[in-house]
């Protein structure tokens, strides 16, 4: 049915609206780049494209790699405070949905509406001459929903903490570089923007994949790591964390405890992540092939941390190329991550989500499941105010009935069971999710970006139309995300 001519004014006037908004938003961050400067920059006395390709964080260049790994100590002290914001829109192709008992306005609550949506203060710089960190403190606006009326609620906690001990050592042809690290997200640490931390969807609220590898943001917050690494000649990199959960006196490096969010995982015992990589530079150019990985055990329940754990494996391989010549900065990087999950007792072989009493014989649960992602971006900025990127995500794997959240009733053919869900439910109960993503962006001074990004799904929970069995196709949830992004 096609929109009132009133309906379409309308629309133009909110369009028009979020425009000037977003304008007003770029203005003052340009107003303020006289007072305005983050931390590294005053440390360092360098400009952003020092450290990050075409100015565009968090792409690392050369320089900025080598300040990461000789713990954030290259310059001299300075106020070691900065903060950043983003407000954005975001418009999704279809909010509605057949299903009679689909809310559209909790499903989509602030589709279409200019939002403040996140705020970061960070800590960040040189403590002493081989001591120095980057912790961050981040407010969302947008944190979680209330289960009794759906209204959003605003958190504060900790956020990406990487705190360093360094040191250099040079000789005739020789370049040695190492390290200890204590951080909470395993890959926040690492130098390269190939790995899932620093790599892929870097700014708050774009698009990407719902089901991920445990390594690639499943522990983000909670846990707390302590590791070494060696860099050698800049081209043989190693490294070996622990992580264990964060609680205790670590609970200042975890976002806490929120039943609402539903994301908090409790770790058994110290659960290694290894890193190793080869890396090359040669005039304007620089190469990177490497693997990463993580053994874990998690515990199902973590209101309940006791009894047997789901064991997590993930291995990955991973590259990055970069070219950096004035005016023109490029950055390609991909990964590929392997998962093998074997679940707890309590988790395997349980009955179906929509069978709990198993009088509708439909499947039990899986006893283990292999996921796999892959992801790929390439970055271009020229003069380091312009510039674009594309990127692509395919995630796949075994399927099972513990993600199907829509299913047939095996009594009534063509009907689905009560209880089943549209919009986000999935029918196949398979993870197989993939899109593109194709974005452009314009940095009128280096404290503030403008983005705008398109996201093109092609399938969504293991289908490309019907996921959902209401009808929902993968391409309804394409999206349009237009945002600011300003440091200070």
């Amino acid at each position: 049915m096609r929109e009132s001519k009133s309906e379409c004014a309308a629309g133009n006037l909110q369009a028009v609206r979020h425009a000037t908004f977003l304008l007003l938003a770029v203005l003052l961050s340009w107003s303020l780049q006289a007072h305005a400067i983050p931390a590294f920059n005053r440390q360092t006395g360098q400009n952003c494209v020092a450290c990050h390709a075409g100015g565009q964080f968090p792409d690392l260049t050369p320089y900025g790699r080598i300040f990461k790994l000789t713990g954030y100590t290259i310059g001299e002290h300075a106020l070691p405070l900065a903060a950043m914001a983003v407000a954005s829109v975001n418009k999704t192709q279809k909010t509605s949905s057949p299903d009679p008992a689909f809310d559209e306005r909790a499903g989509f609550p602030k589709d279409g509406n200019l939002i403040f949506q996140t705020a970061s203060v960070f800590l960040a710089g040189r403590i002493t001459n081989n001591l120095g960190a980057f912790v961050q403190v981040t407010y969302n606006n947008y944190d979680a929903q209330s289960p009794s009326d759906s209204h959003w609620v605003g958190h504060t906690s900790s956020d990406n903490l990487d705190l360093r001990y360094a040191d250099r050592y040079f000789s005739p042809g020789s370049d040695f570089i190492f390290g200890a690290t204590m951080n909470n997200n395993p890959t926040v640490q690492d130098p390269w923007n190939s790995v899932p931390a620093w790599g892929y969807n870097t700014v708050p609220g774009s698009s990407g994949p719902g089901t991920t590898p445990l390594i690639a943001g499943g522990l983000a917050q909670n846990v707390a790591g302590w590791g070494g690494y060696v860099f050698w000649n800049r081209t043989i990199y190693a490294e070996l964390t622990g992580y264990r959960t964060a609680n205790g006196v670590w609970s200042f490096m975890s976002q806490g405890f929120n039943t609402q969010r539903g994301d908090m995982q409790i770790v058994k015992g110290t659960n290694p992540y290894w890193r190793l990589a080869l890396a090359h530079e040669w005039g304007p150019h620089s190469a990177m092939v490497g693997t990463y990985g993580m053994d874990a055990r998690v515990f199902p329940d973590p209101t309940d941390p006791a009894g047997s754990t789901n064991h997590f494996r993930d291995a990955a391989i991973d590259a990055q190329y970069q070219y950096i010549l004035d005016p023109h900065a490029v950055t390609v990087t991909a990964t590929y991550i392997h998962e093998k999950v074997d679940y707890a007792d309590s988790v395997a072989g349980q009955p179906h989500p929509l069978d709990p009493d198993g009088t509708l014989g439909l499947p039990l649960t899986n006893s283990s499941d292999t996921l796999r992602m892959f992801r790929a971006k390439a970055t271009y900025a020229y003069h380091a105010r312009f510039g674009g990127s594309l990127s692509y995500f395919d995630v796949s794997g075994t399927s099972n009935p513990a993600l199907q959240t829509s299913a047939f009733d095996p009594a009534n053919p063509g009907q689905l069971l009560e209880g089943s869900e549209g919009v986000t439910g999935n029918l196949a109960g398979n993870p197989g999710t993939r899109a593109w993503t194709a974005g452009a962006f314009w940095t009128p001074v280096q404290y503030a970006r403008v983005g705008l990004e398109y996201t093109a799904f092609t399938r969504f929970n293991g289908a490309s139309t019907n996921y959902d069995g209401f009808g929902r196709n993968a391409r309804d949830n394409n999206t349009v995300f237009l945002y600011v992004w300003g440091a200070f």
